[in-house]
């Protein structure tokens, strides 16, 4: 069975997640995950699914018209990977330059894995949250980090513990 990863993006409107999902299941789509989200009057979003060959997943897609699309064969995942604790990043304060790029250098040199993150300008209010996997016992080490990086950013970073009901 071949495992496919598509990306499509297009101006927002009323329709586009049925649209995009009646065209792959016309051609024997399962979605197995995703993601979708408005960005800035954009609609995007990012599919895993298995059925169809890469060729015929596009072809259903070049019907929808405004819409960019990319599909590419990927390797299905050996297992599911659950190799640290659950922790939850949050950063917030005024927007400027460069607050993804530390804020993750820092995540990625603790050994963190990021597996979801997500970015809102408010006015000049900037938030990023993110959901890392870290090393077993490695929070306390990079909650010291987090706020020497918030220092020099000049935001508010926080490091807490995901429970399991909120994700």
């Amino acid at each position: 069975m071949h495992e496919l990863a598509i990306t499509v993006i297009g101006p927002d409107r009323t329709g586009i997640v049925a649209d995009v999902a009646e065209a792959l299941a016309g051609v024997g789509a399962n979605l197995t995950d995703s993601t979708m989200t408005r960005l800035r009057g954009h609609f995007t979003m990012t599919l895993v699914c298995t059925g169809p060959t890469a060729e015929e997943a596009s072809a259903a897609l070049t019907s929808l018209t405004g819409l960019v699309t990319s599909v590419r064969s990927v390797e299905p995942e050996d297992e599911v990977k659950t190799g640290g604790e659950p922790y939850v990043v949050s950063v917030h304060g005024a927007d400027r330059l460069g607050i993804v790029a530390a804020v993750t250098r820092v995540v990625a040199g603790a050994g963190g894995n990021i597996t979801d993150l997500s970015t809102r300008l408010a006015g000049s209010l900037y938030v990023l949250l993110a959901e890392v996997d870290l090393p077993t016992g490695s929070a306390d080490e990079l909650a010291e980090q987090l706020a020497v990086a918030a220092a020099e950013l000049g935001v508010e970073v926080t490091l807490r513990r995901a429970e399991s009901e909120i994700l």
